[in-house]
């Protein structure tokens, strides 16, 4: 009996080392976004851009010389759901960092549980300027809220004139909220003229705002919409239902909206982490590549997470280590060039600051109209 007990122990032990032999040859970087319903269109686009720099970094030789594994959970788009799927990614599949979330509000509902385990979390796609506050192992490779809220504002005053400009947004979404609070203060210290109307999550008519909008005794130059497809398209297709043909301008939120609305956003103009018409070599490749992996042209936040994942590797092979505070620490100081959205260098709050693109909407393609920024 005693012989037996000591065999099992020995047994467990070597197949205890076994096992952690196995995961010691992963990297593993989690993915938290809505991969099914009205959003997924987001969260399928930033699992897939990770996927595809996995891809690209193994067959390179992997992470740390490991084969750089990308593990995604469904948000559902809802807070509760992704603190699950981060709570899952952490206690049962032990990863090494944190692509995601995907939105602002459940990344931040999952933001101070990060900061306790100190684990690296680089989002590529929360934009609200509260992320990576008071969180120093919070990073994020696109550009926050207020900044492109603050850059729609510039191009509006200086590229379309305008001078008055309705300002119609989500009160119940955090990051509507947040560029059109931007928008608002750019404009009040252009000494320029704006007035607010709103909707709320579940509105799909938009008809009331729209003909206020339409018939307002002092005319508009231009509409500001931060929001998502979902919503967007709807609006833009009941507005010109109503007659309004002062442009629209959208944030990131609207990438992908010549896809179903095409018609209804054609001359529209957007900002945007970057433009598959893009000509630079690095845009190319990428859109080509995932153009042939997936069997569709890659949305910004595609990019933008095919570029947290490269980024992240980066910093832990700067790191030599995969050792949170290493990790976290060499994120801090990364300058990452070869980037489709832009070179990710990041200031003391962990975010990145870039030209922002301005895209228009002309016989159903993006276009880029400008390259802005903000001072």
């Amino acid at each position: 009996m005693k012989k037996f007990f000591v065999f099992f122990i020995a047994l467990s032990f070597a197949l205890g080392l076994s096992a952690c032999a196995g995961e010691d040859d992963t990297i593993k970087f989690g993915v938290i976004g809505p991969l099914t319903g009205e959003y997924d269109l987001y969260g399928v686009a930033v699992r897939n851009g990770a996927e595809l720099a996995a891809a690209e970094i193994n067959a390179a030789g992997g992470v740390l010389g490991k084969t750089l594994e990308i593990i995604a959970y469904d948000s559902k788009g809802d807070a509760a759901e992704e603190t699950n799927a981060y709570n899952r990614l952490m206690d049962q599949d032990e990863i090494d960092a944190l692509i995601g979330g995907t939105f602002s509000g459940v990344t931040l509902g999952i933001k101070s549980l990060a900061v306790e385990d100190g684990i690296p979390v680089l989002t590529p796609t929360a934009t609200n300027p509260d992320v990576t506050l008071e969180a120093p192992n919070v990073f994020r490779a696109c550009y926050t809220d207020s900044y492109q809220g603050q850059v729609a504002a510039v191009f509006a005053a200086d590229t379309l004139n305008a001078t008055n400009v309705a300002v119609l947004f989500n009160r119940d979404d955090a990051y509507s909220e947040g560029l059109a609070d931007a928008f608002m203060a750019e404009f009040d210290d252009l000494s320029l003229s704006y007035t607010a109307y709103e909707f709320g999550a579940t509105d799909d008519d938009y008809s009331t705002q729209l003909t206020l909008i339409r018939d307002s005794a002092t005319a508009f130059d231009a509409v500001f919409v931060p929001a998502y497809v979902a919503e967007v398209g709807p609006i833009l297709t009941q507005a010109n239902t109503l007659g309004l043909e002062m442009p629209f301008i959208g944030g990131d939120g609207w990438d992908g909206i010549e896809g179903q609305y095409a018609a209804a956003a054609e001359g529209n103009y957007f900002a945007n982490h970057y433009a598959k018409t893009d000509e630079a070599q690095v845009v190319q490749d990428f859109v080509a590549n995932y153009e042939e992996e997936f069997g569709e042209t890659p949305n910004a936040l595609a990019a933008l997470a095919y570029d947290a994942a490269y980024a992240l590797a980066a910093a832990f092979e700067a790191a030599g280590s995969a050792e949170n505070a290493a990790v976290v620490a060499a994120l801090a100081d990364l300058e990452y060039t070869d980037a489709v959205t832009g070179s990710i260098t990041f200031d003391e709050n962990g975010d990145p600051i870039k030209a922002v693109t301005i895209i228009k909407v002309v016989n159903g393609e993006q276009t880029v109209e400008a390259k802005v920024e903000a001072s």
